[in-house]
């Protein structure tokens, strides 16, 4: 693999990131009819929130948007970009997760996925998470630790 850097977004990344996202996102566009604006925030999210990058090449590939919540942390986003898909980027960002909330002192990660994305949700399944309810088409999941 190539050599990548995993470090926290700046202010500067808000675009690269947003494209990443909007690029990782695109297979599922057809597919989910309810699909969110995937980027839209970014830059705030990077203001405001524990947001990480990963780099290859001096080019954003990958991110996670995280929000601390009252003890658990939930995550908003995770993106690789798909010319990038395999290469394990996706699970540094979730191990980045992982370290993000124990340095917080919490032991619980949540996210929202989607049914039309099966994939994602057993991908996550193989990682450690649990399905924990069902609201419309977001499925709602979460990982002890």
């Amino acid at each position: 693999m190539a050599d990548w850097l995993l470090r926290k977004a700046t202010t500067d990344d808000g675009g690269a990131l947003s494209d990443c996202i909007e690029a990782a996102y695109a297979i599922y566009s057809t597919r989910v009819p309810d699909l969110p604006a995937v980027s839209e925030g970014v830059a705030d999210d990077i203001a405001n929130h524990r947001v990480w990058v990963i780099e290859m090449d001096q080019k954003i590939v990958g991110g996670i948007i995280m929000i601390p919540k009252d003890g658990y942390i939930f995550l908003a986003n995770v993106a690789v970009h798909p010319a990038n898909a395999g290469l394990g980027l996706g699970r540094k960002l979730m191990d980045r997760a992982d370290s993000d909330c124990l340095e917080l002192g919490m032991h619980e990660l949540r996210l929202n996925t989607h049914v039309d994305m099966p994939e994602n949700i057993d991908l996550y399944s193989h990682l450690g998470w649990q399905e924990i309810g069902r609201t419309g088409n977001k499925v709602h999941m979460k990982k002890a630790l």
